[in-house]
């Protein structure tokens, strides 16, 4: 079979095109006897290494395009792992990879589910909680985790523990009728069910005796005092597309993808006087984990590691409907693989939009009666992934003022667990959500990972926060203020302090939790370059609403999900330090990722830095979040901190002179169109 050779991109960062990954599986099986016992878990782009993209950038070349791909053997049970060049036809390399497992396909979501319900055990134990049609039941492929795994299941082999549900008809809420009790593990090579446990349910008939939980339009008596909101862009966005490079207000971004990740970003960076200054090279959300607080032993197991584990952009959704985006809208498709190795695309999977964002900047002069102000407008880049019953938001917010909100939106269905009639409240385990229903305290953990570049690789880390100045003698005393120097001390008011600055000289010191009340935050600077003042040019980490891991030290949790312990992390950039909790966390025991890297203590000094932020929700159930959780948000900062010598948003036009400008632009040309946004 003759192999078509595409080697053309727009950039070495741009994701595989169809042709690609249909060519690196086509390449991978004519070197290789590939059977149908393999599964392609995924083929995606090998990014080239910084120095390659240093070279690329000063025009000296193109870079070789090349596949990593990750195959599961069924049959053995064995992962491998290959690098394919595009451009040579050729297999690079090929590594078995023991003791690993890859996530969870949505082949084997699918597989295992018909897998469970064909099974008679379950149909036994289904059955007794008043299930008779079988094939309106639904089954979701939790991660096992690794230590909370039953004695007698083979740790080695590659599992789920299913957990079910069942519907009263096809478009019924799946979630609002747990199987309580009722726990399946499926081997997922062998496909075959290991283990049934029941045991037994809180709520004899779920169908008679749980609320349906209506959610769906047809379904719910609608207000109708809700007048039409619409966002009018006659002239097209402000931004200008190129490819997967975006430019938007001084903005430079390019637009990447993964499996793994979903949305990812490369070359941030924000045009000042005519030079793209870098702020980060790469910016995604690496990781995340679920777990769960109650100790009931139908739920205490749960930790669910949804990108590492599910490969949150494989489950990404298509935005053609059910977008938050409101005006003029561009979509970048989402291009993967199945597990044949055949293209999947999901259309429409990232969505960029402007939104209007209040005020800006505003002051009056109250002497003269001038008012000046400027209404904000940001850029969203943004998709929607559905894990199971949950369903998260990504939105990476880019501000006129030169500053970069990464934010999650939580919403979708909680996972939910029964309670017998009549039982008394729990103490903070769980919270009823309706009748006979419960949701368990958890925790949402989202590291994201920040390969910084401020102004250049050269960077170095500080904490900042408030500090108190010690009284002075005789302050015990009335304090009685002259305007003159006392002799009291720095601080005879009592009222003096200042932020403290201090050095993160090692990934040691570079462990630390969020302190709000201190308005603790991390400055990231390059000692090598500085603004009008004088002052070392950086960004600073500002964190917004966070939690500590409730979970304890020597937990399953702590062991496999090590990053959580901290807020804020930082290493020194390596180029396989990609995955805060290991690049395998599915089934892992834990201690890879973040926890091991920075056992080097390696220096911070001056170095290609990476920083890693934990952003922690605390999600303690109500009434309120059912049937469908209102959309709760999350987020952190990044804010230039003498990276400019004024106000970089100064230059925003009011709303009038915006108007003006257009004008003029369409008396200059005599087709307006020409220079009006456009994607």
């Amino acid at each position: 079979m003759g192999v078509e050779i595409i080697s053309h991109v727009d950039h070495p960062y741009d994701p595989l095109t169809p042709t690609e990954i249909e060519n690196a599986r086509d390449i991978l099986e004519q070197e290789h006897d590939i059977s149908g016992t393999y599964r392609y878990v995924k083929i995606v782009l090998e990014e080239p290494s910084k120095e390659e993209i240093a070279t690329f950038d000063a025009d000296a070349g193109q870079i070789e395009r090349q596949a990593f791909v990750v195959l599961r053997d069924r049959e053995q049970k064995t992962t491998y792992e290959a690098v394919v060049s595009l451009d040579e036809a050729a297999v690079i390399s090929w590594e078995e990879k023991p003791n690993v497992q890859p996530s969870i396909t949505l082949t084997e979501f699918d597989e295992c589910e018909e897998t469970v319900k064909n099974n008679k055990k379950w149909r036994e134990a289904a059955a007794k909680r008043g299930v008779e049609n079988f094939d309106l039941a639904i089954v979701d492929p939790w991660s096992v985790g690794h230590h909370l795994v039953p004695s007698d299941i083979d740790r080695d082999r590659r599992l789920a523990h299913a957990m079910s549900w069942i519907r009263t008809s096809e478009e019924d809420n799946g979630y609002a009728r747990p199987m309580d009790g009722l726990h399946v593990w499926v081997d997922l090579d062998e496909m075959e069910v290991v283990k049934v446990l029941d045991r037994g349910t809180k709520v004899d008939n779920l169908i008679e005796d749980l609320d349906d939980a209506k959610y769906r339009e047809e379904d719910r008596e609608l207000r109708t005092d809700l007048k039409p909101y619409n966002v009018d862009q006659p002239d097209g966005p402000s931004w200008e597309i190129d490819g997967r490079k975006i430019e938007w207000q001084n903005w430079h971004i390019r637009i990447g993808w993964t499996q793994r990740e979903g949305l990812v970003l490369h070359n941030i960076g924000y045009e000042d006087d005519g030079e793209v200054r870098d702020i980060i090279h790469r910016a995604s959300a690496a990781e995340m984990n679920v777990p769960y607080g109650d100790p009931d032993p139908n739920h205490n197991w749960k930790n669910a590691g949804d990108i590492g584990e599910y490969n949150i952009g494989r489950l990404a959704n298509s935005l053609t409907e059910g977008c938050d985006c409101l005006g003029y809208m561009h979509y970048f498709d989402a291009v993967m693989n199945d597990t044949d190795g055949n293209v999947r695309v999901v259309p429409n999977a990232i969505c960029v939009h402007e939104e209007d964002y209040g005020t800006l900047w505003k002051h009056t002069n109250w002497r003269t009666e001038n008012s000046e102000v400027r209404r904000s407008r940001r850029l969203v880049i943004s998709f929607v992934a559905t894990v199971g019953n949950y369903d998260y938001q990504f939105n990476w917010y880019f501000y006129q003022d030169a500053s970069i909100e990464p934010q999650v939106r939580l919403t979708g269905i909680n996972s939910n667990g029964l309670v017998a009639p009549d039982t008394e409240t729990s103490p903070g385990y769980y919270e009823m959500m309706a009748p006979n229903m419960k949701g368990m305290v958890h925790q949402h953990f989202f590291n994201f990972r920040l390969d910084m570049a401020v102004d250049g690789d050269e960077n170095t880390l500080y904490r900042r926060q408030n500090q108190e100045i010690a009284k002075g003698p005789g302050q015990e005393q009335e304090i009685v203020w002259d305007g003159e120097d006392d002799g009291k001390g720095p601080n005879p008011t009592g009222a003096a302090f200042y932020t403290e600055k201090t050095q993160l000289e090692t990934e040691q010191e570079a462990q630390e939790l969020i302190n709000s009340l201190k308005g603790r935050y991390w400055q990231i600077e390059n000692p090598n370059k500085t603004n009008g003042l004088g002052e070392p040019v950086g960004y600073r980490l500002v964190p917004g609403e966070n939690v500590e891991a409730g979970a304890q030290m020597h937990s399953s949790v702590m062991e496999r999900a090590g990053y959580i312990k901290y807020h804020l992390w930082a290493t020194q950039y390596h180029e396989d330090e990609r995955y805060p909790a290991g690049k395998y966390p599915n089934q892992s025991p834990g201690g890879e990722g973040l926890p091991k890297w920075t056992e080097q203590d390696r220096s911070l000094e001056g170095e290609d830095l990476v920083l890693w932020y934990t952003l922690g929700v605390n999600h303690v159930d109500r009434p309120e979040d059912w049937p469908i959780l209102p959309a709760h948000l999350a987020s952190f900062k990044l804010e230039p901190t003498n990276f400019f010598d004024e106000n970089p948003a100064i230059d925003v036009p009011p709303e009038h002179a915006i108007k003006d400008i257009q004008k003029r632009r369409e008396e200059k040309y005599d087709n307006p169109d020409s220079v009006a946004g456009d994607d």
